[in-house]
């Protein structure tokens, strides 16, 4: 992946969580529990600090979940894709079976419905199969680069993109460009908050691990 910068830290806006600790009133929480409503959002007794998202057992149940601040009552959007300004976004994580669920991953606007996104730049995984999709999204309309990639089940990658400030964002998987996509949609004209979650794609829970999450932008 793209170097990330190392300058006067004023230089760059920088949001990061390595996950050691979750406080739930930090994000909105979009969560669909159709089975018994056992849906939990934890950090697990794991070396580095890791989120572990468990999903209700029915079909369709999900657990989205952006970053909201202190309140979780309206998401903080404050990162803007803007010419000239360079970004990098970069996540660990794994999801415990590939096939039978829906994932989404990136910076989206604020909504009800993560993976019907109408404005942002995100990874996506779609039921019934284990591709990695990028997405370049405004007001609707989508440049998209299907099956960039694969996830593995269990198995922890690092995905990421970076903005050139240009003309042009990279896409990454463990330090591999999957896809690079042009800037005609880029959803520049609004803030975007950080935004990520699974979805089941049958009736058996799934589980997303995160590890972290980094987001830096030129001032």
């Amino acid at each position: 992946m793209r170097m990330l910068p190392i300058p006067d830290p004023t230089a760059v806006h920088v949001w990061f969580d390595d996950f050691d600790n979750f406080e739930a009133d930090q994000w909105i929480n979009t969560t669909t529990e159709a089975g018994a409503g056992s849906a939990t959002e934890a950090v697990g007794n794991l070396d580095g600090g890791i989120l572990v998202i468990t999903n209700d057992a029915a079909d369709n149940d999900a657990v989205f979940l952006q970053y909201s601040g202190d309140d979780a009552t309206g998401a903080v959007e404050s990162f803007k894709f803007i010419a000239g300004k360079q970004l990098w976004f970069k996540a660990r994580l794994k999801i415990d079976e590939v096939l039978q669920s829906d994932f989404v991953l990136g910076l989206q606007i604020t909504d009800t419905t993560p993976l019907a996104v109408s404005d942002g730049v995100y990874f996506m995984k779609d039921d019934g199969d284990a591709n990695l999709d990028c997405y370049v999204t405004k007001n609707g309309t989508s440049t998209t680069a299907t099956a960039a990639s694969t996830l593995t089940a269990d198995t922890y990658a690092v995905l990421g993109f970076y903005y050139n400030g240009v003309d042009a964002i990279e896409f990454f998987k463990d330090s591999t460009v999957i896809a690079r996509l042009a800037v005609t949609n880029l959803p520049d004209d609004e803030e975007m908050t950080i935004s990520f979650g699974i979805q089941n794609g049958e009736a058996v829970a799934k589980v997303l691990s995160v590890d972290y999450i980094l987001v830096c932008k030129d001032r």
